[in-house]
């Protein structure tokens, strides 16, 4: 799947970005020189939120060993290449929503890893959470970075029951559950009562975090920029090809650069310049909106005159971030912005019509057919206490995620490519899972890990011989179910 051309739709974050920052933090057209470098120890080929962190672990590695002495080795230089603006892809288009999956998965996992594995699968997810924390809070990057609690809804038992039933069922066989994970049963309304949604027939809530993912990537950028990064903007790389002195010539329609080492942050689009993950990363297109509610309805603004961030004085305030289920395969998630507005994601019951509206699809400046109306009226239906609030869609757009044939992520040295390196495939969870990897990622490359076994990374996400020669795909099963590829309408 070659990169994409077309001018993509702007979402939300994109968008208010340059009304609400100054132009000194907006990197998206950067080029740090004119011309590119000819030669560099590190290329990083894509600038959302996976390469971006690679390049910060990597030019504060020694800060980090240090404890922030002073240091004793010069940094390795480092390229970022972007084939359009930086972070224009998925983080800059998903929901900012950092929520680990302590449940859902676990069963899956259980079956196909072992409870040992899987337990840890969830404890690196929840480790992101503080970590990201404790990032943004080092660097004092201003992303609208909150903690909260994350809270499940399931209104069809077809969902809930299986999802209850396996919970329960392996809590008494001893699976280690979380202790931030807490159940909330259905019993006399309780789930709907605590919940807000209408219709909740259980509910189960834990620990997660919300951000303005673009505003963070930039904060990141804007540091190690600093430190001597190159970013270089609308530049595609279009083949990495091995050179004969043991580096490795990436060819761009503005020249070529010779790198040491080359790590490919692309996501969807990695099969591109990596063609042994042809069918093991497939391109899923998504969409989200923000609602709000209208200005003519909205109380002064808390924000500081941005008449983009009103208060609704008529809305309830959404204190969490949710998953709503709504159905086998159809579910949204929802964050709550402290302006009052509400992020959503998902329209499954539209996306998932017709395979060609988002299995193998990378148009990011298009909509999906039925997703429009499908958010009108959203916060009405659903919540308690916004029937008349006249909430309304402000933006919607669209984004392109990048789903691995077996769902774990790709991480790590590509086997028969000595120098190159992959961080891809976050299946639509990259928020709660890029920032460990990044971490792990850097520690190879500078040579602090001698190999995945020395980081933290859980092993189903690890680039193996073994794994990139497995032919079965569950992404589209796990995705759309049961579902006819092709709308009957």
């Amino acid at each position: 799947m070659p990169f994409p051309h077309t001018r993509p739709m702007s979402s939300y974050w994109l968008s208010r970005h340059n009304l609400t920052t100054s132009p000194g933090d907006d990197f998206s057209g950067h080029r740090s020189t004119p011309e590119l470098p000819r030669e560099v120890d590190v290329a990083i080929i894509g600038s959302g939120f996976s390469g971006t962190a690679v390049a910060w672990y990597l030019v504060n590695d020694d800060d980090e060993s240090s404890g922030g002495g002073p240091t004793t080795t010069t940094p390795p230089s480092v390229l970022m290449l972007e084939a359009r603006q930086a972070c224009s892809g998925a983080t800059g288009r998903n929901g900012g929503h950092v929520k680990p999956d302590l449940y859902f998965n676990a069963p899956l996992y259980s079956e196909k890893h072992g409870r040992r594995v899987a337990e840890e699968l969830t404890r690196f997810e929840m480790r992101q959470v503080f970590d990201l924390k404790r990032l943004i809070e080092r660097e004092n990057i201003d992303c609208d970075f909150e903690l909260t609690r994350a809270i499940d809804v399931y209104t069809d038992e077809r969902v809930a029951g299986p999802v209850v039933e396996g919970y329960k069922r392996m809590k008494s066989e001893g699976y280690e559950f979380p202790d931030d994970l807490h159940f909330v049963p259905g019993d006399g309304g309780k789930a709907e009562q605590v919940s807000g949604v209408k219709g909740a027939l259980c509910a189960f809530s834990s620990t997660a975090a919300s951000v303005w993912p673009f505003k963070m990537v930039m904060g990141l950028l804007k540091r190690v920029l600093a430190k001597g990064v190159n970013l270089q903007t609308d530049t595609t790389v279009e083949s990495i090809e091995k050179d004969g002195d043991d580096r490795w010539i990436l060819r761009t329609e503005r020249g070529t650069v010779k790198a040491k080492k080359v790590v490919v942050t692309t996501n969807a689009y990695t099969p591109a310049l990596l063609p042994e993950f042809q069918g093991k990363i497939t391109p899923a297109r998504g969409v989200a909106c923000r609602i709000a509610v209208p200005e003519s309805e909205s109380g002064p603004d808390r924000a500081g005159g941005n008449t983009l961030a009103r208060v609704p004085s008529t809305a309830p305030h959404l204190n969490n971030t949710y998953s709503i289920r709504f159905g086998p395969q159809e579910y949204d998630y929802l964050v709550a912005r402290t302006d009052g507005s509400i992020v959503v994601g998902g329209a499954k019951q539209k996306v998932l019509l017709d395979d060609s509206y988002w299995r193998d699809n990378t148009d990011d400046s298009a909509m999906i057919p039925g997703a429009e109306e499908y958010f009108e009226g959203y916060m009405q239906r659903t919540f308690h206490g916004w029937e008349d609030t006249k909430a309304r869609v402000t933006d919607i757009w669209t984004g392109v995620m990048g789903y691995s044939a077996d769902l774990m992520p790709w991480v790590g040295a590509v086997p028969g490519r000595q120098g190159v390196f992959v961080s891809a495939g976050f299946t639509g969870h990259g928020m709660p899972r890029i920032l460990g990897c990044a971490e792990a990622l850097a520690g190879l490359v500078s040579g602090k890990a001698k190999g995945m076994q020395e980081t933290g990374v859980p092993k189903p996400y690890w680039v193996t011989e073994h794994r990139l020669s497995e032919t079965r795909d569950i992404s589209r099963e796990y995705m759309a179910g049961g579902r006819p590829k092709e709308s009957k309408l």
